[in-house]
């Protein structure tokens, strides 16, 4: 074999070497099929008891809202008042402060302030009876009176099953602080007195601390009614003018009488001769002319030095809040160096 064929031989060789090295080994057959997954046609049995759903609570019931009144009569609603009748200036007065005088849908006729009172349903005057029928066709469901109703009229009403509130005059300011409490309660405004209450108390607190250094104590005439202008009203002590004069620093002239609104003698006055006179009456006409003009009357100091004044009756005979105002302004009036009202 020459050379030549032998390097073609060597070459042939080569290139069956690298063919072979080039073809893929053939892939060996599985030996078992993979078999897929089942989907359950079924869902399984729970392994453990299912959890069972609690019952609800029901929430609880609202304890009813029971008010004692100053007849001793307790008072109970459900929820707070919603549709009122006011038969007393005091109580409508009171329930405007508190922020529920638009649940007011009657008013005696002696109930005008606020302004905004006036312009409810007016039942009257309450002087000759209480209005019965009309009271009850308005469908309250309470009642407000102050003390000014007598005890069997205000029974003729609960006969009636209508729920009725009776309050008592205050005596002082304690007194009104817890009448607007009570008040408050039966309709539902607990917060608003709390405000107005603390307001009340530092107006009070503010004259009582004008009037801490004052010494001189004037005595005082409140005049209520002088139809008899020989004999004229004036009240005495225990109510809450008498109290108001007191601790405005003065004297009050009933307080030497028994009773609380009682007819004075010119005789007793003219004996205790009073340096100021007060005409709560003077909206029906009474004047420091008028009463300068009475026998006897020209001798007492109040007379002759010109200490007459005209008193607005609402600020102390209605007992509901305006009694803090009217005892700033008898403050200011009595000790004008002393006391000085923003």
């Amino acid at each position: 074999m020459n050379s030549k064929f032998k390097k073609v031989i060597m070459v042939l060789a080569a290139v069956l070497v690298v063919l072979t090295a080039c073809t893929p080994a053939p892939t060996q057959e599985p030996t078992q099929a993979v078999q897929p997954t089942e989907v359950p046609t079924e869902a399984p049995e729970p392994t453990e008891e299912p959890t069972p759903v609690p019952t609800r609570t029901p929430e609880p019931t609202e304890e009813p809202i029971v008010v004692t009144d100053g007849l001793g009569e307790e008072i109970s609603l459900d929820e707070p008042a919603e549709r009122i009748v006011s038969i007393s200036p005091s109580l409508t007065e009171s329930l405007f402060a508190l922020g529920a005088g638009d649940r007011i849908v009657g008013r005696d006729s002696n109930s005008t302030y606020p302004e905004e009172a006036q312009e409810i349903q007016d039942l009257g005057n309450m002087y000759s009876g209480l209005p019965v029928e009309d009271i009850v066709a308005l469908e309250p469901d309470l009642v407000v009176s102050a003390q000014i109703i007598a005890p069997d009229q205000i029974q003729e009403l609960r006969d009636l099953g209508l729920n009725v509130y009776w309050q008592e005059n205050p005596a002082d300011f304690e007194g009104l602080y817890e009448n607007l409490e009570a008040l408050a309660k039966l309709v539902g405004q607990e917060e608003e007195a709390e405000e107005l209450i603390s307001n009340l108390k530092d107006r009070v607190a503010s004259v009582d601390a004008q009037l801490e250094e004052v010494q001189a104590r004037p005595i005082v005439f409140y005049e209520l009614d002088a139809t008899d202008p020989a004999n004229p009203y004036t009240v005495g002590e225990g109510t809450f003018v008498s109290f108001v004069i007191n601790r405005a620093k003065a004297i009050n002239v009933g307080d030497e009488l028994a009773g609380s609104y009682i007819q004075i003698s010119s005789e007793e006055i003219l004996q205790q001769d009073p340096e100021i006179i007060l005409l709560s009456d003077a909206l029906y006409g009474e004047s420091a002319e008028t009463v300068s003009q009475r026998a006897g009357w020209e001798q007492i100091t109040a007379v002759k030095e010109g200490n007459i004044y005209p008193f607005d009756p609402f600020l102390l005979s209605v007992p509901g809040p305006r009694l803090v105002e009217g005892y700033e302004q008898l403050a200011e009036l009595l000790h004008p160096e002393e006391v000085e009202i923003n």
